[in-house]
């Protein structure tokens, strides 16, 4: 049985940014308004959630990982001002890398009201129209009701490629199989002596083998990132994994969610036992959110491919460089499986050493009028185990949403943009962009 509605037209805009429905305006919805906001453009950002960050804020993930390729900062220009935000009030841990969802939050906010962006939490991206190659309205659901946004562009930055998919854009899932990397429910904790930790010397991981052998866990899974430091005796965890889940399920993000919280328990059993230091640790919190690694990918003008990364390659049109590791998280305990994790996590850079993001990898293929930004950018699922982290998305974000301030001023055609005048507004802002000169 079908029925028909008529959805009022709240809102006409230059951009529509961060359509999600789960945390459009997370590290790329963010950066992206702002950017466009700051260029003059009339911007309307969406959040599912009542805060912006996504993952750094409700996922609970404690830290940014990596800024810098050892001599340059790769996300310069709003990535720099968000983290020194974050210096100015909090003293980083975890060698500068941490993340205190609290300030962070606050920055956000700030960031956006500052910026002049027209934004609102509680708010659920749940369709889209479109006339032939450009999106018309992104349509939300809300307290107030559903309603629709007309905007000139829009920027896709839900991270499950919502927008694109539900405009009837062309999209990639996971690997070849069709499988994603597993999720984690990320967790707070309190009561932590660091320095009788680090005084120790015990190695944390020959300690989890030890658990293992005592059947501590339903799951002996070996990769285990840990605890990192995020205040004097507070840590996040971004360890345990959800084999196995569907991130495009609510079913199956239900069950994650359910297994994640009775993981966090066995962790704290395991710290408190094994691990000097944690004696007296307290389990404060478990994510809001699922930390999806991977799902949906746009199709873009180019696709950013693992060939990239090995031959550090150098594009005319790049928005910016990056350099953090191809983190493929193991689909399974099995050892065939964590053996090619190694293979795959083995591939680092050396000091100065980076890729190149072009511009094309943010245009949306199947339309003429919108932009991708996050973790769903167009790239295959090694890249985007590189680029989706905060920072990461931070030099995307910031290009999307300059690039489509510039496509205001071309009736929303992303592609009629002046790429030279992009890259020269985007060094202007910071960005790190040693291969352009003029």
């Amino acid at each position: 049985m079908l029925f028909s509605r008529e959805i009022p037209v709240k809102k006409s805009v230059d951009i529509c940014n961060a359509c999600g429905s789960a945390s459009g305006g997370g590290a790329a919805g963010v950066t992206a308004a702002v950017a466009a906001a700051r260029a003059g453009a009339k911007v309307y950002l969406a959040e599912a959630l009542g805060m912006f960050g996504g993952l750094g804020t409700a996922g609970g993930v404690p830290v940014y990982m990596t800024f810098t390729d050892g001599i340059n900062f790769c996300a310069d220009g709003l990535g720099r001002e968000i983290k020194d935000r974050m210096n100015a009030e909090f003293n980083l841990c975890s060698g500068g890398r941490g993340i205190n969802p609290e300030k962070l939050k606050r920055i956000y906010d700030d960031m956006c009201s500052e910026a002049g962006v027209d934004f609102s939490f509680f708010t659920d991206f749940i369709g889209a129209e479109s006339n032939g190659r450009n999106v018309t309205h992104a349509i939300f659901s809300s307290k107030s009701g559903i309603f629709a946004i007309e905007a000139k562009v829009f920027i896709d930055c839900s991270g499950d490629a919502e927008l694109t998919t539900r405009a009837g854009g062309e999209y990639m899932y996971g690997n070849e199989k069709g499988e994603v990397m597993p999720g984690t429910v990320c967790s707070h904790w309190a009561n932590i002596d660091w320095q009788k930790l680090r005084n120790s010397g015990v190695s944390v991981y020959q300690q989890l083998l030890k658990a293992f052998d005592d059947h501590i866990f339903r799951n002996n899974d070996p990769h285990h990132t840990g605890i990192s430091q995020t205040a004097n005796t507070l840590g996040g965890g971004n360890m345990g994994h959800i084999f196995g889940l569907n991130p495009l399920s609510e079913e199956s993000l239900t069950a994650g969610m359910v297994e994640g919280r009775k993981q966090s328990v066995e962790f704290q059993n395991f710290y408190r036992k094994y691990v000097p230091g944690y004696e007296g640790t307290e389990l404060t919190f478990t994510a809001s959110i699922m930390g999806v690694r991977a799902s949906r990918r746009a199709v873009g003008d180019y696709i950013l491919c693992i060939e990239d990364y090995r031959t550090k390659r150098i594009f005319d049109d790049e928005i910016g460089r990056y350099c953090y590791p191809v983190d493929i998280h193991p689909s399974s305990t099995d050892k065939e499986e964590q053996e090619k994790f190694q293979k795959l996590y083995s591939i680092h850079y050396a000091p100065g050493e980076s890729y190149g993001i072009p511009y094309r990898s943010l245009v949306v293929k199947s339309f003429d009028n919108m932009l991708v930004a996050g973790r769903c950018v167009s790239s295959d699922q090694y890249m985007q185990a590189s680029v989706r982290t905060m920072p990461g998305c931070y030099i995307l974000g910031q290009a999307a949403g300059l690039a489509a301030a510039l496509a205001v001023a071309k009736n929303g055609m992303v592609r009629d943009i002046d790429v030279k005048e992009l890259q020269r507004g985007l060094k202007k802002m910071g960005a790190f962009l040693p291969n352009f000169n003029e």
